[in-house]
């Protein structure tokens, strides 16, 4: 089933991402979670069945675990209620689980990723240079260790699309230092919090990204928050640091195109029933440990 919105009726487009549709509706924003996946700055042509209901309702988990601490943008995921005169029951149907109804903000263009442990491209760039984005993170580190604390990499995304991992302080430098202190004792607050919560559960969250935007001058937390396409979510139980880990994220789509030594340039690969099938019940397991819900 497509899950971009298809209707007749005229909802004003605001913004596409690689996962999610936006709508503009004056001063709220209809955000709708696709089944599309994204890997290497790549949407992938094969969707994953369920995976926008799993990022909506995980995110939807966590911005009210985190209202009382940081200020988010969900307004309510009941749409029949604000868009019942607009939108179709097909519509509602179609969106079911996968939409959010949210207050429009000023996005602020800085993607504020917290690493908690080092993996993924911090890794790599740990054995080139011995650091992580110009960082001191300590000696002898071996894949997947914890950090002594966690350490904040901003980065922003180039014209291209592709993101790019900038210092704090040109943050400074593009965004003023008080926006950029809000954003990182906010992130800081939030993913430590998230950690401790996760922790009790026996996941490890290796990682994760937070984005921001302001209404009236206020910094708010806005997009997604710590779902299986922004953090890296471990296996407690199963944690070793020397070697990368299994976990319920897109880590495992990442491994299967290395896998088959795609040259991360179009034509980009289909997916095969297995791993779609594999990646689905890793999305699925995410959200039945995060919100302790059995079903979607």
């Amino acid at each position: 089933m497509s899950t971009v919105l298809e209707t007749n009726i005229s909802l004003k487009p605001f913004a596409r991402g690689k996962v999610r549709d936006i709508y503009d509706l004056d001063d709220k924003l209809l955000i709708v979670a696709s089944d599309r996946i994204s890997a290497f700055d790549y949407v992938l042509p094969t969707p994953i069945p369920d995976k926008g209901k799993v990022l909506t309702q995980i995110s939807v988990f966590w911005f009210n675990f985190f209202k009382a601490s940081v200020p988010n943008h969900l307004l309510t995921t009941d749409l029949k209620k604000d868009l019942g005169k607009i939108l179709t029951q097909k519509d509602l149907e179609a969106l079911e689980g996968r939409s959010m109804l949210v207050k429009k903000a000023k996005r602020i263009n800085i993607e504020c990723i917290i690493r908690g442990y080092i993996s993924g491209s911090a890794w790599k760039e740990y054995k080139e240079t011995g650091k992580v984005c110009e960082m001191n993170v300590g000696a002898n580190l071996k894949e997947s260790d914890k950090l002594s604390e966690p350490i904040f990499t901003p980065s922003i995304k180039s014209m291209s699309g592709h993101d790019i991992n900038i210092t704090e302080e040109q943050v400074v430098n593009n965004e003023g230092a008080e926006i950029t202190k809000q954003m990182k004792e906010k992130s800081m607050l939030l993913y430590k919090k998230a950690a401790e919560y996760a922790e009790k559960l026996g996941i490890i969250i290796a990682d994760t990204k937070f984005e921001f935007g302001t209404i009236d001058g206020k910094v708010i937390l806005i997009d997604e928050a710590l779902t299986p396409d922004s953090s890296r979510f471990w296996e407690r139980s199963k944690y070793e640091p020397g070697k990368s880990q299994e976990s319920y994220d897109k880590q495992y789509v990442r491994d299967y195109l290395e896998s088959i030594k795609w040259n991360k340039q179009p034509p980009v690969p289909e997916l095969p029933e297995n791993i779609v099938a594999g990646t689905r019940e890793k999305y699925l397991e995410a959200f039945r440990k995060i919100t302790q819900k059995a079903q979607l």
